[in-house]
């Protein structure tokens, strides 16, 4: 146990630190009154004492974590915390501990899928909570750990490069690790503050404002009502979300730069938020053509509305609806899905292999046709203008690899249980790349409460190896892992 004694000292630190997150809808409770005051202070106990436990057993241990430790500590955190988060739903709402628990997985890992029904009755505190979980999640616990407890001594490189997403994950912003990590904090919050303004200007009140806030930021899909956005039915509301959820969905890192140095410069040297905005926008217009030309819509402003809204949420792995989008036809919902599955940065809140994995084996593919046609021609692979390093590529062609496995092989067990082709593939595209709602029986108008509990423990395991970017999972279940 010695062995680990580090990782569950920082486990421990981590947790009482979430504990604290209970306070702000322990607070909302006190002050509407809604009824779950007593079970945010039985949940807020449990975990705060659970930390303090497994903190307290392994206080003297000193030593630093090392790769494979940093590895553990991510998985633990991205399984253990969503058990604590799920205990106000099944005390508050009596939903079973799958139930609860895929709900508190979705929203940790941003990726905006429910089992629950009748959001706009459930009380004011649980939906804060729901909401709160995307926007934590978004950033990673992990990364806020290493901000504000800088002088833990648990290896936070270690755990960084665990958590971040994206191919190039050694890109420092700052000299210290735990400064960029409090510098991507700042910019996360204050891009937060902006976006809560803008939708109390767009006609929010100020408890969905801030709930949508950060579910936008976080680009994880939830809201405080069944209808999503169709709710508002605002084109004020829904062109503030566009603006929001494209920021999201480009590198955070990029946007630190930015602000840091006054200048938009940064976006400019960032191939992927070119090539980000570029796919965005061709969908939305192509998509708009395609419902326009399918009599759909009457005018072709109306149809660049919808077609603007849903597009970007979809590709941006937000999940937000404000049409039942699976009714329009086939081809439009199913280029959406595609675009979920590559269209974000790395650096970004969203899921899916993002856009500079997407550009290298564009690259790689195209050099070797080159090699096909001139042998002795030398081609090399450049992003951003610079060579990509012969370790990347073999990194992104398994990642690669491995996602193609995982949706073939996650989608063909969903088929064993008895799921059409249509719900299941969209089932699990949806879970592995965060994004929230897919088509037929979970699609946009419905919620994944139709799985029975084997199917919503698939999707949770999907939704767990996209968020850690499948190696870091599965690392931690291969054999080896765990030998001396």
């Amino acid at each position: 146990m010695n062995r680990y004694a580090p990782v569950l000292r920082a486990l421990g630190m981590i947790t009482m630190l979430f504990a604290l997150t209970l306070l702000a809808p322990l607070i909302l409770s006190y002050v509407v009154d809604d009824g779950a005051q007593a079970v945010y202070d039985e949940v807020f106990a449990l975990t705060l004492l659970c930390g303090c436990f497994l903190w307290y057993r392994y206080r003297k241990v000193q030593r630093e974590l090392n790769v494979r430790d940093g590895f553990l500590m991510v998985v633990l955190v991205w399984t253990v915390l969503p058990a604590f988060a799920a205990l106000p739903f099944m005390l508050q709402l009596g939903v079973s501990h799958t139930d609860a628990y895929f709900e508190a997985m979705s929203g940790l890992t941003t990726t905006g899928a429910t089992v629950l029904a009748g959001l706009d009755e459930l009380p004011m505190s649980i939906n804060l909570w729901r909401h709160l979980l995307v926007w934590i999640g978004a950033m990673g616990l992990i990364v806020l750990a290493i901000a504000i407890l800088p002088l833990l001594g648990i290896g936070g490189r270690q755990m960084f490069k665990a958590e971040t997403p994206g191919p190039m994950k050694d890109a420092k912003l700052t000299p210290r690790i735990a400064s960029t990590a409090k510098g991507l904090w700042i910019v996360y919050v204050g891009v937060t503050l902006l976006c809560i303004v803008g939708y109390r200007w767009a006609g929010m009140s100020w408890f969905d404002a801030f709930c949508h806030a950060f579910s936008t930021m976080g680009l994880g899909g939830f809201s405080t009502h069944d209808a999503s956005y169709g709710y508002f039915d605002s084109p004020a509301i829904e062109a503030v979300a566009i603006v929001f959820m494209l920021i999201a969905g480009m590198n955070f890192g990029t946007l630190f730069l930015a602000v840091s140095r006054g200048s938009l410069r940064p976006y400019l040297h960032d191939p992927e938020a070119r090539w980000f905005l570029v796919v965005c926008v061709v969908s939305v217009i192509g998509i708009a053509v395609f419902l326009r030309v399918n009599d759909i819509y009457p005018g072709m402003g109306e149809a660049l509305r919808h077609a603007a809204f849903n597009v970007v949420s979809i590709a941006t792995t937000t999940g937000y609806a404000s049409v039942d989008y699976a009714q329009w036809p086939l081809f439009a919902p199913l280029w959406m899905l595609f675009l979920c599955s590559f269209a974000t940065s790395a650096g970004s809140t969203g899921g899916g292999i993002k856009m500079a994995r997407a550009l290298l084996l564009y690259k790689q593919v195209y050099r070797e046709i080159l090699r096909a046609m001139h042998p002795r021609a030398i081609h090399s692979v450049r992003i951003g203008g610079q060579v990509a390093p012969s370790g990347i590529l073999f990194a992104v062609l398994a990642f690669g690899f491995m996602y193609m496995v995982s949706l073939v092989s996650l989608t063909l067990l969903l088929l064993f249980t008895g799921l059409d082709v249509m719900t299941a593939f969209t089932a699990i595209v949806a879970s592995v790349n965060n994004t929230g709602p897919g088509l037929g029986e979970v699609g946009p108008s419905t919620t994944f409460a139709v799985l029975n509990d084997f199917q919503t423990w698939v999707c949770i395991f999907a939704m767990l190896l996209g968020r850690l970017e499948i190696f870091t999972l599965l690392v931690v279940l291969t054999p080896a892992f765990w030998r001396r």
